[in-house]
């Protein structure tokens, strides 16, 4: 993989929370080339603990791809101020997960995430859609 950057849009999604819970992920280049897309089904989980799966799916897939260096978008604001440390993890159940972001994040030599409004996350959520539509 000649792009050591990579631009990832994260999205979970859970139908009642909790309830049937998806993930949409994007991984591009800085041109913007799609590098990978994720579009999964987890089962019965709550809306952050799927916000958080789609974050540690899109890291693991750029790690895999040999990203140096990632920049996060979600349109989670709980996940986002959490991870960067602006919120604690309260939440017993998101521990482990933020505890797997930090654990990817380090293997990167850059690291960053920011929110984004849910209309500038259209491409992931809609694969999060999809991954919740099929049966």
């Amino acid at each position: 993989m000649s792009a050591d950057k990579f631009i990832i849009h994260a999205d979970g999604a859970a139908r009642g929370n909790p309830g049937p819970a998806a993930i949409g992920v994007t991984i591009k280049d800085e041109a913007g080339h799609t590098l990978a897309s994720i579009s999964q089904r987890l089962g019965h989980t709550t809306n952050n603990q799927a916000e958080y799966r789609a974050v540690i799916a899109g890291l693991e897939k750029a790690v895999a791809l040999g990203a140096k260096e990632v920049i996060i978008k979600s349109d989670s604001e709980l996940i986002v101020k959490q991870i960067n440390g602006r919120y604690k993890v309260k939440n017993a159940a998101l521990r482990p997960l933020y505890q797997e972001v930090v654990k990817l994040a380090g293997k990167l030599d850059g690291f960053s995430i920011s929110y984004i409004p849910r209309e500038r996350n259209r491409e992931a959520d809609a694969l999060a859609n999809q991954a919740l539509d099929s049966v």
